[in-house]
């Protein structure tokens, strides 16, 4: 299918070919009829792109600093490349589109096949959408028009915000396309409208629209005469602009204890005398309305109970869709270009250089192919890889996959690359070439089906692992998993159960615990392996913290992040004690300042089957200006320090050394090799004992959390032999 496009790295747009996404669960599959360009924002987002480095850094200071602080902990070269990687990646536009459902998700009753559905979906073809970010098109609205409901939705989030009554009088400060369709709805609403804009056509426009007066270059005082003196109930602020202008007009013009309501952008350099004398409110508004930018809400599904929250941001755009519907909102005179998809580029071309006039550009896919095949060409088929290679599939193309993983297996010499496939299809059309794979889907089947696809490599979300393991295994693919194995009790129990039903004749499975492959782990272990008596390791992670909102501390999508990242100390110190964990227990903090998650502020303590205990303390109340992870080894009258995977201290007999290792060595290209090793030797890099241990410890530690007790951590139902089938 086609899509809209554009590089972060130079602002270069395209229509790129991606394969058709796939209806995952609580999301509606579309088949788009027409979608709204927002010119406003995205060109907006056109200009940030094609600036330079530094221009884009003056842009957003926000992430020049986590750049910084990526460089003091990973080293100048790791984070240029992943910055580098990140640019190169694809930029989805436009946000405002209607069409035909053409499948749903799991978990979604609401919508069907074949209904009219208005969304945010981008410039293209298919697009998959969450279910609350649908609404259903009435019947007699045309799709060319509904193409503006979330356009719609915005404005009228605005005008809620503004808390105007009908008889009321409100000024609209910038009339393109949403100061236009802002004006339609007070005047639909039963508020009288009154409109300002440099261009002429467009105050005229915003007549037609139903503005009762509007006029380049309206002053404060021609508001408080045509209001009798009074001054506009509210300003709805709608331009975009870097000038002070619109937010001064706004304050002069506004009565006494009246709203200020800022959706476009606008300059801030606020004058306090006519607010503090006015004692007037100024409110910002969140684009289509409560429930925007929560994950709770657009990923999960989870609504707000109109009770409580009357009008959510699907909400608002159903009733931008009904007033469509009965007649009181009429938004075809804002149509003033259509082009068909295959000619969007000219569409950005009108946009960019402002020599002719727009407004409402559509883009139109008369030739949307429904039913089109899911795989996007990338490069020729190969047959079997002359040099021995090993042909890979994976399963994700995210930020890690495409920032670590896929470099790490690309750049060596023991992997072919078949199939990249990804949900949405964009990301793995786009990655996969730069990674030399042949082959780009949505669908992970295509993955098991190529028969040239020895190995997969799962780097999809944390809840989708054990059953995509399970899937491979079953499929006799070798499997690397990215951690964790397993995000519940349940999954564990599941995947040992195909392991045993697949025994003896087991592909090699492996999970990407990389710490241990690092230089640094290899050292400490070496070192110790001369001591005979217990150790005590501990382990601190100074993990940063992150939203309580993000998918990670989601205990169903990605099992929290004691089990999604301290599970890498777990089983670092199952390496380094050489030793599985048999016993765990953990606290976190608590009172009444505990943040709403607490789980990744703890210390776990565990117990190895060798007599050897553990301590790692998951810390996110820190900064990130400090380093990272700092591992600490007694034993034998040994000890040993690993700072960060950046330096090795060993102290015995007396004696300090002191060892740079140069830059940050994760272990991830090592983890890599070993998996490529295995295979070929037959071998599985971590013995299944201790995958199950590490894996059954993390869970458990999250159980302890809860429970205030500890657990013991049997042994695998079966022991399974560590030999796998060599190909």
């Amino acid at each position: 299918m086609k899509q809209v496009v554009q590089s972060l790295n130079g602002g270069k747009l395209s229509l790129a070919a991606a394969p058709q996404p796939l209806a995952r669960p609580g999301t509606v599959v579309i088949a788009n009829a027409f979608s709204l360009i927002s010119a406003g924002t995205e060109k907006t987002a056109m200009e940030l792109a094609q600036k330079s480095l530094l221009g884009k850094a003056r842009e957003r200071p926000d992430h020049v600093r986590r750049v910084l602080e990526k460089i003091r902990n990973e080293g100048l070269f790791n984070t240029v490349a992943q910055v580098r990687a990140r640019l190169d990646e694809p930029m989805t536009m436009g946000y405002s589109s209607s069409g035909t459902v053409l499948a749903v998700g799991a978990g979604v009753e609401e919508f069907k096949s074949g209904n009219r559905v208005a969304s945010n979906g981008p410039h293209a073809e298919v697009v998959c959408v969450p279910r609350r970010l649908c609404a259903r098109v009435p019947e007699g609205v045309a799709l060319d028009h509904a193409a503006f409901t979330v356009l719609g939705a915005i404005a009228l989030q605005g005008i809620r915000l503004a808390n105007l009554e009908i008889g009321s009088t409100a000024l609209v400060v910038g009339l393109g396309l949403i100061g236009q369709i802002t004006v339609a709805l007070l005047r639909s609403s039963g508020v009288r409208a009154i409109g300002t804009d440099p261009d002429l056509s467009r105050c005229e426009l915003a007549r037609r629209m139903g503005a009762v007066e509007a006029n380049p270059g309206l002053s404060a005082s021609a508001v408080e005469a045509i209001t009798g003196g009074l001054g506009a109930d509210a300003v709805i602020l709608t331009a975009s602009t870097s000038s002070n202008g619109p937010v001064d007009l706004a304050a002069g013009a506004v009565r006494k204890k009246g709203r200020i309501v800022l959706v476009g952008v606008v300059g801030l350099e606020l004058d306090r005398r006519p607010f503090y004398f006015k004692e007037c409110e100024f409110v910002v508004s969140c684009s289509y309305g409560p429930g925007r930018y929560d994950a709770d809400y657009e990923d999960r599904g989870h609504d707000y109970p109109p009770a409580y929250v009357r009008w959510t941001e699907q909400r608002n755009m159903q009733a931008v869709l009904d007033l469509m519907g009965s007649g009181r909102l009429d938004l075809s005179p804002l149509v003033s270009h259509r082009f068909p998809i295959d000619r969007a580029l000219e569409a950005y071309e009108l946009i960019e250089d402002g020599k002719s006039s727009y407004l409402g550009v559509l883009l139109e896919y008369p030739g949307a192919r429904i039913n089109e095949p899911v795989r996007a060409e990338s490069a020729p088929p190969r047959k079997r890889d002359p040099d021995g290679r090993i042909g890979i599939g994976v399963l994700g193309a995210g930020n890690f996959a495409r920032m670590v993983m896929l470099p790490a297996i690309s750049n060596g010499e023991d992997f072919a690359p078949r199939v990249l496939c990804s949900a949405t299809g964009l990301s793995a059309a786009s990655a996969g070439p730069r990674f030399g794979f042949a082959t780009a889907t949505s669908q992970q089947e295509e993955v098991f089906r190529d028969e040239q696809v020895e190995a997969v490599f799962v780097l999809t979300r944390h809840a989708e692992h054990a059953r995509q393991v399970a899937g491979g295994l079953k499929a006799a693919r070798h499997v690397f998993v990215e951690k964790p194995l397993a995000v519940t009790e349940d999954q564990l129990i599941e995947l040992e159960g195909v392991l045993q039903e697949l025994s003896p004749n087991l592909p090699v499975l492996t999970v990407g615990f990389n710490r241990r492959f690092s230089p640094a782990a290899l050292r400490m272990r070496e070192l110790f392996n001369r001591v005979r008596a217990p150790l005590t390791v501990s382990i601190r992670f100074n993990a940063g913290a992150i939203p309580a909102s993000h998918w990670t501390q989601d205990e169903t999508a990605g099992g929290g992040r004691i089990i999604g990242e301290a599970c890498h100390a777990i089983d670092l110190a199952t390496f380094i004690t050489g030793s599985p964990p048999v016993r765990v227990f953990a606290e976190s903090i608590g009172g009444l300042n505990a943040p709403p998650v607490s789980d990744d502020q703890c210390f776990i303590t565990l117990r190895h089957a060798n007599g050897s205990v553990s301590s790692i303390g998951y810390l996110a109340g820190g900064d990130k200006a400090f380093p990272k992870e700092r591992v600490e080894v007694f034993g034998g009258g040994v000890v040993g320090v690993i700072d960060d995977f950046r330096e090795i201290v060993t102290c015995s007999n007396g004696r300090t050394r002191r060892t740079r290792l140069g830059a940050q060595d994760k272990g991830h290209k090592a983890e890599v090799r070993a998996f490529a090793d295995g295979i070929r030797s037959g071998i599985w890099p971590i013995p299944w004992r201790e995958l199950h241990a590490v894996t059954l410890a993390s869970i458990l530690t999250v159980r302890s959390l809860r429970e205030g007790q500890p657990f013991d951590i049997p042994a695998p139902a079966t022991l399974i032999e560590h030999h796998g089938v060599r190909r």
